[in-house]
């Protein structure tokens, strides 16, 4: 499969590339105003980097806005995060509900580590548990959005996200990239779905049964609706 899209797969660099370019050129001020209102608002940097696994479980450093205060990993529910937050800060906030915060990931398309769109990248810790159905997410680079996004994000369980992330990849096209952009666009900016879990709190990761995960899911995802 991958042999035969060769050509598909160079299209999607390049598409990546130019759209972050134009991306990072039309953002830089806003991003400028972002930043101010961060630092006003909190201390530590404006900047939050963490370590992620990658294509072929490289890892690397994702970059996001800083929406909580410095070290919150360190207090409350950890890696996890639920509506009320308190740790979360008040630009933070906001950032998070109109998914601002991911915008400097556009960084990590532009140096190679992430793509547009593809799974969205796993914390090292759960992909260290991974068993081999979940391994698939680790065949392509992973993205600012995905089909997960676009589908329910943290509505769904994780067994239904990454469901959706393997069949994204076995099913992959450039024309499927295009109708998860726009349908990110409306995600994201209009309906606004999925910021939190459905009881307002992100649900843990934990493993899931390889007998489940291997059930038809190419019957069971649309890419509509």
């Amino acid at each position: 499969m991958f042999h035969q899209k060769r050509v598909q797969f160079w299209s999607k660099r390049v598409i990546d590339i130019v759209l972050s370019l134009l991306s990072l050129a039309f953002l830089f001020l806003p991003f400028l105003v972002i930043a101010a209102l961060i630092k006003i608002d909190s201390p530590g940097p404006v900047l939050f980097l963490q370590e992620r696994t990658g294509k072929n479980r490289r890892t690397f450093r994702i970059w996001k806005f800083r929406t909580m205060i410095d070290g919150a990993v360190n207090h409350g529910l950890g890696f996890n995060i639920a509506k009320d937050d308190p740790r979360l800060t008040r630009v933070g906030n906001s950032l998070r509900n109109w998914g601002i915060d991911e915008l400097p990931q556009l960084i990590n398309v532009l140096k190679g580590e992430m793509s547009i769109v593809g799974p969205r990248p796993a914390l090292c810790y759960q992909t260290e548990s991974y068993d081999e159905f979940q391994r698939q997410r680790l065949l392509f680079k992973p993205g600012i959005t995905s089909l997960a996004v676009v589908c329910g994000r943290n509505l769904l369980s994780w067994r239904e996200r990454i469901k959706l992330d393997v069949s994204y990849i076995n099913n992959w096209s450039l024309w499927w990239d295009l109708i998860i952009i726009f349908r990110t666009i409306w995600t994201v900016l209009v309906s606004r779905r999925g910021v939190y879990g459905s009881a307002g709190k992100n649900d843990d990761f934990m493993e899931t049964t390889p007998a489940l995960e291997k059930q038809d899911i190419n019957q069971q995802v649309k890419v509509k609706g």
